[in-house]
């Protein structure tokens, strides 16, 4: 047996459950308890070197006897996911590289310790070596970057001597990328000077930036339900109690969002306007108005994540019109990024908003991130300018892959697999209260893929799961397989 570590945390059996879900949908008890943990731990929801709760306190939580909580160590231990010893415990691991014991394949990180795609490494089949299944990560929402982005860089290289007499802390973000997206929200017909865009090291970055500034401790934001997770999480992190709107394939319940932030004095409202993370749907003309006069009539500040506004697959890439309208109100925030549209290692976002809130916004990051890099400013300028040169192509390779992968899964399984008209993600109902349970078994066949309720703020969207397509078609057909095994397995 292997010596368990110091733990960095400890969970509480009550708080295990709550990450866990709905984990039991059929066949053993204690096989489907190891595989929810071990998915757990592989998705980062439970952390290494966390303390789990002993055998005889989760058990009853659970509804299982302590013989099936046992059973459940046993076999974490057996592939490597977890470490035990008298008076320490059972401390959750992430293993190197595991072999498969009797019993089962196990999805393992690759040699360097991460969880990349083994197609894109070289590797000729992702069942190789003999006993290890490299996971594949339908739960990152990451492409390759665009051919543009290498040659961008190269002659933004070029142009940096200009900037290096300076100091290089531009916190405002250098002026051609200000310029630059200006220039782009003016072209969607929204009259934008750069005075009012504030460039951020990434779309996540900038959302952070604008919650840590508005929201306050106990004070309440509604979101759609489901929605971009980490929006989720900032809020949560200032203190913030988050309010679900249901939202789906039937559209936003404008209604229902009013009374929601009138009721609960909702002091900020995030929304994804355009191919909405993780459905895919956007907001009609009707319901952008709608949302403007309920900031405009209450006071509460709108902000809006438009990361995914360049990823149309059906329709014109400019067919909704500009969740900002005019752009004059004061109310409305949004924030886009680089990271879809050309490629996520550049780590560039910005935020669109009236000028005094930029310069409010500057103030408040300087205590985390007082400047982007001028080098990845430098790129992202030049890519911006050619956008209409480089979407079409970039497009096209997102739309075949959403294509591979929803006609591969609505073959070989009995789902409810919608087509999205943007994005880069395939929102599938089970058709039951499933998620969990099939996160889990996907994560023992070496799939990782999102738990519906891991977008929600209360739980829900049990019957639902997110995959991501973003990957070689190759990779997509071999997925397949091992998602209808995982199917089979809770059923």
């Amino acid at each position: 047996m292997t010596l368990a570590p110091d733990a960095h945390r400890q969970l509480s059996p009550a708080a295990t459950m709550r990450l866990l879900g709905t984990w039991h949908a059929g066949g053993p008890a204690y096989t489907a308890l190891a595989d929810a943990l071990r998915a757990a731990v592989l998705a980062g929801t439970i952390a290494p070197l966390t303390r789990l709760p002993s055998e005889r306190e989760l058990a009853p939580v659970l509804g299982v006897s302590r013989t099936t909580t046992a059973a459940a160590y046993r076999r974490l231990r057996d592939l490597g996911f977890a470490a035990s010893r008298v008076g320490s415990g059972t401390v959750t691991l992430l293993p190197r590289l595991a072999e498969a014991p009797a019993g089962g394949d196990v999805a393992v990180p690759d040699a360097a310790g991460t969880l990349g795609d083994p197609l894109a490494r070289g590797a000729a089949h992702p069942a190789a070596p003999s006993g290890v299944v490299h996971p594949v990560l339908l739960n990152q929402a990451t492409a390759p970057a665009a051919p543009e982005v290498g040659p961008a860089f190269e002659r933004a290289l070029a142009a940096l001597p200009e900037h290096l007499a300076y100091g290089g802390y531009a916190p405002y973000g250098i002026a051609p990328l200000r310029e630059a997206v200006a220039a782009r929200y003016r072209e969607r017909g929204v009259p934008t000077t750069p005075d009012q865009v504030l460039v951020t090291t990434g779309a996540q970055n900038a959302i952070s930036l604008v919650v840590r500034s508005v929201l306050g401790r106990r004070e309440t934001a509604v979101v759609q339900s489901p929605t971009y997770f980490h929006a989720l999480d900032t809020l949560r992190e200032v203190g913030g109690r988050v309010v679900g709107v249901p939202t789906g394939y039937d559209g936003l319940d404008v209604e229902l969002l009013a009374s929601t932030v009138r009721r609960t004095r909702a002091r900020m409202l995030f929304l994804i306007p355009d191919h909405h993370n993780p459905t895919g749907t956007s907001l009609t003309p009707a319901e952008r108005v709608a949302v403007r006069e309920l900031a405009e009539r209450t006071g509460v500040t709108v902000l809006a994540d438009e990361t995914l506004t360049d990823l149309a697959l059906s329709g014109s890439p400019d067919a909704n019109p500009p969740f900002a309208g005019d752009g004059t109100s004061p109310h409305l925030i949004t924030v886009g990024s680089t990271s879809k549209s050309f490629w996520g290692g550049l780590r560039i976002g910005w935020v669109r908003a009236h000028p005094d809130v930029v310069a409010r916004l500057v103030r408040t990051r300087q205590s985390t991130d007082i400047a982007t890099a001028v080098m990845e400013q430098l790129v992202a300028a030049e890519l911006i300018g050619r956008r209409d040169e480089i979407l079409p192509g970039r497009l096209a390779w997102f739309r075949e892959r959403r294509d591979t992968l929803v006609a591969a899964l609505r073959q070989a399984l009995p789902w409810d697999v919608p087509v999205p008209d943007g994005g880069q993600f395939v929102w599938a109902g089970l058709g039951g209260p499933l998620a969990h349970a099939f996160a889990a078994a996907a994560a023992a066949e070496g799939v990782m893929l999102n738990a519906g309720p891991t977008f929600t703020p209360d739980g829900s969207s049990q019957d639902r799961v997110r995959l991501t397509f973003p990957h070689s078609p190759d990779l997509l057909e071999i997925v397949v397989p091992r998602l209808v095994r995982a199917w089979d397995r809770i059923r």
